[in-house]
């Protein structure tokens, strides 16, 4: 009898992947003229993950909104980001039509960041099975254990990262990530940093004094007289910042048994592929569904 596969729990950060997607590939679309560049490019990384990856459950984690307990701490909190392009926009939902399809869940609900449901699905995951989140976000520096990889979609090498690749990235372990970038700041998601603290100075600070909070009592041993005032006065900023980029688990919708994959839907698939124009997929569908009714 074939062996069983080990249970692994692929974590998808939905909006970074239909993004990256939608900027890969400029121009494709549908026999009816409907944008299609995004949900190509999605199922193609998908397919991807789960061939490298080898999940038994995989979800796909949407972002619901801004985080109201962010925006209030922090009013500026992720607000340069432009809105999403019209044409992407359109995608979401057939992206999501297509995983329906493949058997696989995703959940999204409004004023739910999807990091802190990523952050639940990961520690949810790690009591009973390894997890892998897939993003390109340097905030899940923070959930990497032995329990917790990371499948970062910019690294060539493909691998999912460990402690190790945090260490090497960064030059702290994961569970000074939080700290770390408190101290230098984060423009993506337009959180200030301390003036003169880049990821260099910041990693020097960590490994002198182990956290930021360790720093301000011992002040007196950061050799820099300009480290120091801008330290000191950066204080309630590295605090807050602290408080923003601490991913919080949420409660999760779905228990983890919901999200272990389930058979595709050869017929649905079939019928999106045709809309949609996908021809080569439609036909390696069509193969394999007659490779298997030849088993039968």
């Amino acid at each position: 009898m074939p062996t069983a596969k080990p249970n692994r729990l692929l974590i998808v950060d939905g909006h970074a992947y239909a993004y990256r997607a939608f900027y890969a590939i400029r121009e494709l679309s549908s026999p009816a003229g409907v944008p299609t560049n995004a949900i190509y490019g999605f199922i193609k990384m998908l397919g991807k993950l789960q061939l490298q990856l080898a999940p038994s459950h995989a979800v796909v984690v949407w972002d619901g909104g801004l985080s109201s307990e962010r925006t209030m701490e922090h009013p500026g909190y992720k607000a340069q980001r432009p809105p999403m392009p019209d044409s992407l926009g359109q995608q979401i939902h057939q992206i999501n039509e297509y995983l329906s399809a493949a058997g696989i869940i995703s959940v999204c609900r409004e004023g739910v960041e999807a990091d802190d449901w990523i952050a639940a699905f990961a520690a949810k995951a790690s009591e009973s099975m390894p997890a892998v989140v897939a993003s390109s976000d340097k905030d899940f520096m923070q959930l990497v254990s032995p329990h917790v990889g990371l499948a970062n979609p910019n690294d060539k090498s493909e691998k999912v990262w460990t402690t190790d690749d945090v260490v090497a990235k960064s030059g702290v372990v994961p569970e000074q990530i939080v700290d770390w970038l408190s101290l230098i700041g984060d423009s993506v998601d337009n959180i200030p940093g301390v003036p003169g603290v880049g990821p260099k100075t910041a990693t020097d600070l960590l490994k002198q004094f182990g956290t930021a909070d360790a720093i301000y009592p011992r002040l007196e041993e950061v050799k820099s007289e300009r480290l120091r005032e801008n330290l000191t006065a950066c204080k309630e900023v590295v605090l807050r910042n602290q408080r923003l980029i601490r991913l919080k688990p949420a409660e999760l919708p779905v228990d983890l048994d919901d999200v272990e994959i389930r058979p595709p839907n050869s017929e649905r698939l079939r019928v999106h592929y045709a809309e949609w124009g996908f021809k080569t997929m439609l036909a390696q569908l069509d193969g394999a569904s007659m490779t298997q009714g030849a088993l039968l």
